[in-house]
């Protein structure tokens, strides 16, 4: 067995990642579940062995003195891997998250209208936020597509590693990758400001440079996306204020009350029949959304994303529950869901509370329907003994 093989068994099985750890069978996730691959365990030294068949000299170096590293392969035309190589107590461990080479458009992806429209503004900084795995680069990636197909801009990427490669179509589409072709986020956004960007995404906006220069670049006439790891829209702003010194949160209120034209807040979700389906809760850069950010009201909020339908905004609970309702998750999953979120924000509440957002009563266990729905993209009708795939 060989990394190929391995690499090309997770295609055929439509598995979101491969991981490899030592004194275990290779393990892929399919539709958010784990499933081993019914093969000899692995050592230490087989996994190394595929690692370093898939690395630079340069990689392996930095590999052996950090004991990690983050970085992306090609696997034919078919698709990329993004990579993340570490240590454990065992040995060598690796996880292999694929990346279509085919870019899903913004209806395969059946992301909220509203996103459409974010990508075809002039300038602003539009984030997409959500816990690791739920579907972020893939959401953006659909975006910055849209506008290579319809727009002539010039697109600079910023990313750590750079996942989804766009070729250039009517739009002129720039990739540079932390460590390969810069040295920082930082440094790649300051030089961004020089290079007549149209676009810029930023794959991450991980500390108080960056997310610095990410707004400076938005308030400048520039349309920035970008990332952070944030489960709701208020808490996205709220991660970013807190990022700053006492003495400039003033000042970067008003930076991002000026800039930010929207937050889309994503999470994935088991859909009844198989595989998984988004839901996503939506903030829009209205006036009066910028006035509370200005007057460090974020607390109202959510209050005001409930009351602003009309501008394409959404609560996570109204589109799991819209979710439901097309009997497209399972009353299961939607609570699940829905204690999740409510735990997120910091509520005291309980299942009870969860099940009255959902019609109200306390749910019996119960088993989902199993119905497909066609209608969404990615309904996967396979059953699936939960035991393991062959290899």
């Amino acid at each position: 067995m060989d990394i190929t093989q391995l690499l090309a068994f997770t295609m055929q099985n439509e598995a979101s990642d491969l991981h490899l750890s030592p004194k275990n069978q290779p393990v892929i996730r399919t539709h958010g579940d784990l499933k081993r691959v019914k093969s000899d365990p692995l050592e230490s030294d087989d996994i190394r062995s595929m690692l370093y068949s898939v690395m630079t000299e340069d990689q392996r170096a930095e590999f052996e003195r950090e004991m990690e590293l983050d970085f992306a392969i090609a696997f034919g035309e078919k698709a990329r891997f993004r990579v993340n190589a570490f240590t454990t107590r065992t040995g060598t461990a690796a996880v292999f998250r694929s990346i279509p080479s085919l870019i899903p458009t913004m209806e395969e992806l059946e992301l909220p209208a509203i996103m459409r429209r974010f990508a075809e503004l002039e300038k602003g900084l539009v984030l997409v936020t959500g816990p690791t795995g739920s579907g972020k680069s893939t959401s953006l990636a659909s975006m910055i597509n849209h506008i290579n197909e319809h727009d002539a801009r010039h697109i600079v990427t910023i990313e750590d590693p750079v996942e989804f490669f766009h070729t250039s179509k009517k739009s002129l589409v720039n990739h540079r990758e932390i460590g390969q072709d810069t040295k920082s986020f930082a440094r790649a956004l300051r030089s961004a400001l020089r290079e007549d960007p149209d676009v810029i995404l930023v794959g991450e906006m991980r500390d108080y440079e960056t997310i610095s220069l990410a707004l400076t670049a938005a308030e400048t006439g520039h349309l920035v996306f970008a990332t952070l790891h944030s489960n709701s829209a208020a808490k996205t702003i709220d991660r970013i204020i807190d990022v700053f010194p006492t003495g400039d949160k003033e000042m970067v209120r008003a930076m991002l009350a000026s800039s930010l034209q929207g937050v889309v807040a994503q999470t994935l979700l088991r859909r009844v029949g198989g595989g998984r389906v988004g839901a996503y809760e939506v903030l829009v850069g209205t006036n009066a959304v910028r006035n509370l950010i200005r007057e460090n009201q974020v607390a109202q909020l959510y209050s005001m994303i409930q009351t602003g339908a009309r501008y394409g905004m959404v609560t996570m609970e109204d589109a799991i529950n819209a979710l439901l309702e097309e009997d497209i998750i399972s009353k299961q999953e939607a609570r699940r869901a829905l204690i999740k979120t409510t735990d997120d924000e910091g509520d005291d509440r309980d299942e009870d509370i969860a099940s009255a957002a959902l019609g109200g009563g306390r749910m019996e266990p119960g088993h989902a329907k199993k119905k497909i729905v066609s209608s969404r993209a990615g309904a996967a009708t396979s059953d699936d003994d939960g035991e393991g795939y062959s290899f």
